[in-house]
C-alpha cells in the first residue's frame, strides 16, 4: 500500500489531485476550528467540561459529522449535515413527484437540476439548523448540566442574525469545497469531508478513554475496534451476484450480444441512512423533553428514562427495530425491481431460467427481499454496540469511536476512496493495494 501510494505522488496528475484533497481538508477543519463572532470560546470550553453529557446525546449526529464543531459554535458548526438531510430528502421526493422521477429519467442534465434543487434545499436547513442552534446557545440549553453557562458576549437581534447568517455561509462553504474535491480531487468530496470530521475526534476519545478507564480497557477497546472494522469491511464488500445472459442481436452486419455477465446486489445497500433516519426518529423525544422543560408527568418521566436513556433496554430495542424498518423502507424506494426488469428486457438480457419481463422482476424482488434481512440486522448490532460498553468507557458511549455510524461511514468512504485510487494507478500499470 505504501509502495502504491508512492507511485501515485510520483505520477504528476496523480499527485495534484491528492495534494488538493489535502489542501481542501486541511481548510475545511481551520474552518470547523475558527469560533463565529460572538461566541465566548473561554465559557464554551467550561460549559462542555461542566455539561452532563446529555446535551451530546441529543445533538451527537450533527457534531459527529461536524467533527466536534458543533458544540463550540465555530463558522463549521452545522457540517455537512445540511447537505446529507437535503440530498436525501431530494432521493426521497423522486419516487414521491413526478416531475423530479422524469429529471432523474433525463440522465447527466436532469441530475443537474436535483442537483441544484438539493443546494437550494440545503441553504434553508442550515438557516433553520443555525437558528435553532443559536437559540438554544442563547437559553444555556444547547449544554445542558452546566451550570452558569454564557457562551455569547451580547444577545441582541443584531449579533445573534449575525452568528445565523454566518453559520450558513459556512454550510455554503463547506458544500462548495466538498464539490470542489469531488471535481479536482480523489474520491467523493462530501464523502471525504464526513471521513475528516468523524475521523478528527478520535484521539480526543482515545485520550478519554485512557483516562477515564485505564490502559487495560483502552487495550481491549482498540482489539475490539480491529475486530469490528474487519467484520465491516467483509460485510460492505459481500454481494450476491445473479448471473445475466445477453442473446446475440444482428444489427446491420454486426453481431452484438452474446456476453455472460452479472448483476450485484449488495447485502448492505442502504449504507448508514438507515442509522441516519433511526437516530434523528429518536432524537425528536429529546427535543420534546427540552421543550417541556422540567415537567413531572408520568409520560414524561417514562420518556426520559426509557427512550432518552441509552442505557435502557427499551431504547436499544426501539433503535434496534426502527434501524430494520428503515433498511427495508430506503431499499424499497432506491431500488426498483421492475425497472431493473425492464432494462434487462430491452437490451435483450435474461437471468438463466428465469422468463425475462414480470417473472424476472418477482426473482429479483425475492432475492432482495432476502439479503436485506442480515444486511438491516448487522446494521442494527453495529449501531447499538456503543450502547453496551458505557462500563468501559465511562458511561458516554460518544466515546466510543468504533460503533454506531462513525466506523459504518470511515469503513465506507475509506474503502470508495482507496478503490478510486487504485483504478487510476491500474490504469497507469502500477500494482494496486491488494496484491
Amino acid at each position: 500500500m505504501l509502495s502504491a501510494f508512492a507511485s501515485a505522488f510520483r505520477t504528476p496528475d496523480l499527485r495534484k489531485k491528492l495534494l488538493f484533497t489535502l489542501a481542501m481538508i486541511g481548510l475545511y477543519r481551520l474552518g470547523a476550528s475558527v469560533p463565529t463572532p460572538n461566541t465566548n470560546s473561554v465559557a464554551i470550553n467550561a460549559c462542555i467540561k461542566s455539561a452532563s453529557g446529555s446535551s451530546q446525546t441529543a445533538y451527537a449526529l450533527i457534531n459527529l459529522f461536524s467533527g466536534g464543531a458543533l458544540l463550540k459554535l465555530s463558522v463549521f458548526a452545522l457540517g455537512i449535515m445540511p447537505y446529507i438531510t437535503a440530498s436525501i430528502i431530494i432521493q426521497l421526493l423522486v419516487v414521491v413527484i413526478p416531475r423530479f422521477e422524469a429529471l432523474k429519467k433525463e440522465g447527466q442534465s436532469g441530475q443537474q437540476k436535483l442537483t441544484q434543487y438539493s443546494r437550494y434545499l440545503t441553504i434553508g436547513l442550515a438557516i433553520l439548523q443555525s437558528s435553532g442552534f443559536v437559540a438554544l446557545a442563547r437559553s444555556g440549553q444547547l449544554f445542558s448540566g452546566a451550570t452558569d453557562c454564557h457562551p455569547l458576549y451580547r444577545e441582541s437581534i443584531f449579533a445573534l442574525g449575525t452568528m445565523v447568517i454566518i453559520m450558513t455561509a459556512g454550510t455554503a462553504v463547506v458544500m462548495w469545497l466538498g464539490e470542489l474535491v469531488t471535481d479536482r480531487g480523489v474520491g467523493n468530496g462530501m464523502s471525504i469531508l464526513m471521513f475528516t470530521s468523524i475521523a478528527a475526534r478520535i484521539p480526543n476519545e482515545g485520550q478519554t478513554i485512557l483516562k477515564t478507564s485505564g490502559g487495560f480497557a483502552f487495550t481491549l477497546i482498540l482489539l475490539l475496534g480491529l475486530a469490528i472494522i474487519a467484520a465491516v469491511v467483509f460485510v460492505e464488500q459481500a454481494q450476491r451476484r445473479i448471473p445475466v445472459q445477453y442473446a446475440k442481436r444482428m444489427i446491420g452486419r454486426r453481431m452484438y450480444g452474446g456476453t455472460s455477465t452479472y448483476l450485484p446486489l449488495k447485502v448492505n445497500m442502504a449504507g448508514v441512512v438507515p442509522v441516519i433516519f433511526a437516530s434523528s426518529l429518536l432524537y425528536i423525544p429529546q427535543l420534546v423533553s427540552q421543550l417541556n422543560g422540567n415537567s413531572t408527568s408520568g409520560v414524561q418521566l417514562w420518556i426520559t428514562n426509557h427512550l432518552i436513556n441509552q442505557q435502557d433496554w427499551i431504547h436499544i430495542t426501539v433503535y434496534f427495530l426502527l434501524i430494520i424498518f428503515f433498511t427495508y423502507f430506503y431499499v424499497g424506494i432506491t431500488f426498483n425491481p421492475e425497472e431493473r426488469a425492464d432494462d434487462m428486457k430491452k437490451y435483450g438480457g435474461f437471468i438463466p431460467g428465469i422468463r425475462p419481463g414480470r417473472p424476472t422482476s418477482e426473482y429479483l424482488q425475492y432475492v432482495l427481499s432476502r439479503i436485506t434481512l442480515p444486511g438491516a440486522l448487522y446494521l442494527g448490532f453495529i449501531a447499538v454496540l456503543p450502547n453496551f460498553f458505557f462500563s468501559m468507557t465511562g458511561g458516554n458511549n460518544q466515546n466510543f469511536p468504533f460503533g454506531g455510524t462513525a466506523v459504518l461511514i470511515m469503513v465506507g468512504v475509506a474503502l470508495d476512496t482507496v478503490k478510486q485510487i487504485e483504478s487510476q494507478l491500474m490504469q497507469r500499470n502500477y500494482e494496486g493495494f491488494l496484491r
